[in-house]
């Protein structure tokens, strides 16, 4: 096969530590949002994702594209975040065929209760093996893949407005000002 380049071998174990760490680390926080929450590590990024949103709001189109998800897959989470009565959907009201999720006071309530085991379960499996330099090498080869596997993602336009570049490990405050919030925590999902 001409052309083909191939990975020598620093490159294919690279490759391979990358697959299984975070493959492994996806599983870890999986399994601790389950144990401590009861939900899916996908419903909590849901959540926080919401609670970051003006007005706690995102159309299911927005949402499917901050999450990373199908728009089957995105309505499936959220009926069932809906029947527990954190979220609701509601038709746009100058547009009918667009549908915008809410994220609810008990929704919020709910993720602000799950966030410190999520920050702590992001700290054990990453942070605490990095170091400082680490976590800054990290961080800029995460922004180099993202720049060029998703040029027009919303990590991206984030950062122009100068808010945190990553997902919230918690929720943002209530979109009214409201009392129960965390303030935002910063943080990964």
């Amino acid at each position: 096969m001409d052309g083909v380049r191939w990975l020598d071998d620093e490159e294919q174990e690279t490759w391979r530590a990358y697959l299984w760490a975070s493959q492994l680390l996806r599983e870890s926080l999986d399994r601790q949002m389950h144990r401590d929450s009861g939900l899916p590590h996908t419903y909590y990024l849901i959540l926080a994702m919401l609670s970051e949103a003006s007005e706690w709001s995102l159309t299911m189109s927005e949402l499917a594209q901050v999450v990373r998800a199908s728009p089957s897959r995105l309505s499936h989470a959220v009926t069932k975040l809906e029947a527990e009565g954190w979220v609701r959907r509601q038709k746009h009201p100058r547009d009918a065929r667009t549908t915008i999720a809410t994220l609810t006071q008990e929704g919020f309530d709910v993720l602000v209760a799950a966030a410190p085991g999520h920050v702590e379960a992001v700290r054990q499996g990453l942070f605490d093996q990095l170091s400082p330099d680490q976590v800054r090498q990290l961080r800029e080869i995460s922004q180099a893949m993202l720049a060029h596997l998703d040029p027009p993602a919303r990590y991206h336009r984030r950062r122009e407005v100068g808010q945190d570049a990553a997902p919230p490990a918690g929720p943002a405050a209530p979109p009214t000002g409201g009392t129960g919030g965390t303030g935002g925590t910063g943080g990964a999902a």
